[in-house]
């Protein structure tokens, strides 16, 4: 069972939140774990480069000089990828990297993501996070009252939140999610979670309810 501390907008400590890393997933697969990030990553990759093969390259096809009697190596088209101005030898094509990841795979992968920063202590319960306008010096100070500076740190709202979203936009390492964009790469590439309790219970009861469906 792991406890968490919750605390309030200038860090101090108001409660606790108990919870058990099983309830989210009953173990961590690093070798799914690892397949959805790659996926992620891979899905994220545009595909669309393109240089010139010799095919592609203009320039005429006459062979440079006779291939005897010179003292040169023997050449053929100026076009060729070992010459100035010539295509790539290996010539980049478009192509799709996308990966066809199932989508029950990637919502356990993403829990177990969650389950792992349990165990590891490496998410931060905040009690309220709310702004009626943009804050930014406000969102700076509670980042750094909880000690979450220093480090790439992923802040976890219920639905989407534009007064959170706009108070940290501007401050470096702190990107904005709804729980329910949540996914497995970018739980796994910040360093710290933040949320509130009620986001907190909305990933375990969703957690919950996948399981009981797949019973």
């Amino acid at each position: 069972m792991a406890s968490l501390i919750i605390h309030d907008k200038s860090g101090k400590q108001v409660g606790t939140y108990e919870i058990e890393p099983a309830d989210l997933a009953p173990r961590i697969n690093r070798r799914l774990l690892h397949q959805a990030v790659v996926a992620y990553q891979a899905n994220a990759r545009q595909g669309t480069f393109k240089s010139k093969s010799r095919s592609d390259v203009q320039g005429t096809t006459k062979k440079m000089y006779r291939q005897k009697g010179t003292g040169n190596a023997r050449a053929g088209s100026r076009r060729s990828g070992v010459r100035r101005g010539g295509g790539h030898i290996f010539a980049k094509r478009p192509r799709d990297f996308s990966q066809v990841l199932p989508r029950k795979a990637a919502r356990v992968a993403t829990r177990m993501a969650l389950a792992g920063k349990i165990r590891d202590q490496q998410i931060v319960l905040i009690d309220e996070l709310k702004f009626d306008a943009p804050a930014t010096r406000e969102m700076a100070s509670i980042v750094k009252a909880l000690k979450c500076h220093g480090g790439s740190l992923l802040v976890a709202t219920d639905g989407y939140n534009p007064g959170v979203y706009k108070s940290a936009r501007n401050i470096a390492g702190v990107t904005v999610s709804p729980a329910a964009d949540l996914n497995a790469l970018t739980v796994t590439r910040s360093r710290q979670l933040l949320m509130t309790p009620a986001v907190l219970d909305g990933l375990r009861a969703a957690a919950q309810n996948e399981k009981s469906k797949s019973k």
